[in-house]
């Protein structure tokens, strides 16, 4: 029975996108009869497979007791194994549950957002049916992710999840920016995933199986797990955002606001956390891995946080959040505690998707992603402002919001690694997350106060828009995931919660005594919340209708460019590649092209003069004739005499 609803948990909004795609897109024109009945039935399947799915997942979460695997073999090459099957757990339904809570939320709140309104030209959108189409396959390949037993079934979702996003991010064609962002995300994470497939590759050839069981299972040489641990990494970096792959993660806003929120909170960035937290005894066994990946993710911390502090758009604000705290999910993992990763990216999932959800009411009620063409928002549109507060605050980690117990989960197990040891990577590592990670509570607690002092405080600064809180259909998915951002972290004190985020391996000694921790060391991370959020205050009560970004003086316009590391990659990678790209376009035309072309014109040269000879006039010909008969009797007598 298990086994039969791991199946079915990708594959109920597979099968709902895959039918999707077969209805046609609406007309430009409403019409009484083609437009409405495709929409409508888009929204049906769309709707009915995310909540199928939620359902599945809810079942197994009170089915599964205990790691359970089913599979099959498809096929084998030579010895090496591919099975079609589940690996399910604890962690995997829980994961299973906020995927499909954040797509069906998604689902239900794009109606209204994508919506054919009376003014055709500004919220009409021409091709609902294959977006929710696409979000349906997104889904369901990323629970095909969450539930493969198999590394090859696990790629296959993998790769789906980049081919939807690249489809949604450039959704609405008519905006500039967007299919480029789709392009950049699509070709910076392919990137990645090269090194992702060839470790698994590695992997599957040292096995002779792709089964994770098997895979886990393997006695592995020291210099595979190695090499295999960094080309996986190669991967979760592109997917989660981590540097220097992070770049194409802000630049998706151009997508719609409502992909925006499910490519945040849970599928594409959550993939690679949970792909590192499903392998992760291959990476305890290489420590060299947990250490890159430790220093990789205090920089995407720090980076993120620091660039979050300049963005003018909202969204752009929320998405270097998402980079940021993508940074505290892999410092877990390297410091030893793939339990405090999840629970993060749980908590995560709640908060980030309700801000982007909310950010997209005010959107939609304003016009405009600049934040200094809003204020004065809170009493216009009170339920959109109280659950940015409570986004706002998870994110901080105000307590007792989600994000606080979650968030110090992470700084305790990195203060554990620093101080004792007990991580699988060197103590050093432990003091770059934990230092990192206690300076980004204080800087994510300046950019959320600004972005709520900015968006909801002050003077409205747009006086002719007469803004208020979104229909129905947009209200009613935001209130439903305030309460998880608000109450989830608590869940954190339930034994049996806690034990269900701790994947089946051996933990690592002192880093897996609990997911929430009560004591003196909850007072430091607390004093750095305090102290960002006062100064950006502070900064706001001199002069409200200033920008508290200002204060960043000549700093602001190095972290509004996220310390210029797209002009790094556009000189370093993109231009040499564009350099290569017109030599061997140059080599191919002048030497391939010329060689083929010069060969051609030489043999038509030839054959030209052949034929002009063949073409002789009749006098000419005959002497010709007469000519070759005299030489070769003349060496026929020659050749007499001398014998």
């Amino acid at each position: 029975m298990t086994g039969l609803l791991g199946a079915l948990l990708p594959a109920v909004p597979l099968v709902a996108g895959l039918l999707g795609l077969l209805l046609p897109p609406a007309p430009r024109r409403d019409s009484a009869t083609g437009g409405d009945r495709a929409r409508s039935a888009a929204v049906a399947l769309g709707v009915t497979g995310a909540a199928g799915a939620l359902a599945v997942a809810v079942a197994l979460l009170f089915t599964v007791d205990g790691p359970t695997e089913t599979s099959a073999t498809w096929v084998d090459f030579g010895g090496l194994a591919v099975t079609l099957g589940v690996r399910l757990d604890g962690a995997a339904a829980l994961v299973a549950v906020a995927v499909t809570a954040v797509a069906l939320a998604v689902q239900v709140y794009s109606i209204g957002y994508l919506r054919r309104g009376p003014h055709d030209d500004v919220d009409v959108d021409h091709r609902y049916p294959p977006y929710a189409a696409q979000i349906s396959l997104f889904t369901g390949a990323m629970l095909l992710v969450v539930v493969a037993g198999d590394l090859i079934m696990l790629l296959v979702g993998w790769e789906v999840m980049g081919l939807c996003s690249y489809l949604l991010i450039a959704h609405d064609r008519r905006l500039a920016g967007a299919p480029a962002a789709a392009m950049k995300a699509f070709l910076v994470t392919r990137v990645g995933d090269v090194g992702f497939l060839l470790g698994i590759a590695l992997l599957g050839v040292s096995t002779g199986s792709f089964r994770i069981a098997d895979v886990l299972a393997h006695d592995h040489s020291g210099a595979t797990l190695t090499a295999a641990g960094l080309l996986l990494l190669a991967g979760v970096a592109g997917k989660s955002a981590q540097f220097p792959l992070h770049t194409w993660l802000p630049d998706a806003m151009a997508g719609p606001t409502p992909i925006s929120a499910l490519i945040h909170a849970a599928t594409m960035v959550a993939a690679g956390v949970y792909a590192v937290a499903r392998l992760y005894p291959l990476f305890t066994a290489a420590p060299v891995t947990l250490t890159v990946l430790g220093v990789l993710g205090a920089i995407t911390l720090l980076l993120g946080a620091l660039a979050a502090t300049a963005q003018d758009d909202i969204k752009r604000v929320l998405a270097w959040s998402t980079v940021s705290q993508l940074g505290y999910m892999t410092g877990a993992l390297a410091v030893g505690s793939p339990s405090a990763a999840l629970f993060h990216l749980l908590t995560h999932a709640a908060f980030k998707a309700l801000l982007f959800l909310a950010a997209g009411a005010v959107i939609h009620a304003v016009g405009t992603t600049l934040m200094s063409e809003m204020g004065g928002l809170r009493r216009s549109m009170p339920v959109t402002f109280w659950c940015t507060v409570v986004g706002l605050g998870a994110l901080a980690g105000v307590p007792p919001l989600a994000g606080f117990w979650s968030k110090d989960g992470v700084l305790t197990v990195a203060e554990s690694a620093a101080l004792e040891g007990t991580g699988p990577a060197p103590s050093w590592v432990g003091w770059i997350v934990w230092i990192a990670g206690l300076i980004g509570v204080a800087v994510t607690a300046w950019y959320a106060g600004r972005l709520l002092l900015r968006a909801f405080f002050g003077a409205p600064r747009l006086p002719l828009v007469q803004p208020h809180d979104p229909p129905a259909v947009l209200r009613w998915p935001v209130l439903l995931l305030a309460v998880p951002a608000a109450l989830l972290g608590l869940a954190g004190f339930v034994g049996a919660f806690a034990d269900r985020l701790r994947f089946p391996t051996v933990p690592v000694a002192g880093s897996e005594d609990g997911l929430v921790h009560l004591g003196p060391g909850v007072l430091l991370p607390l004093a750095f919340l305090l102290f960002g959020a006062a100064l950006v205050t502070l900064g706001w009560r001199r002069d409200p209708a200033a920008d508290p970004a200002a204060a960043l003086g000549p700093l602001r316009p190095v972290f509004a460019s996220a310390f210029r590391l797209d002009d790094v990659q556009r000189t370093l990678v993109v231009r040499p590649v564009r350099a290569l790209a017109r030599a061997a376009r140059t080599g191919d035309e002048v030497v391939v092209d010329g060689a083929v072309e010069g060969s051609g014109r030489a043999a038509s040269g030839l054959g030209a003069g052949l034929a002009a000879l063949h073409r002789a006039a009749l006098p000419r010909a005959a002497a010709g004739v007469l000519a070759g008969a005299l030489l070769i009797g003349l060496a026929a007598a020659v050749l007499g005499v001398v014998q």
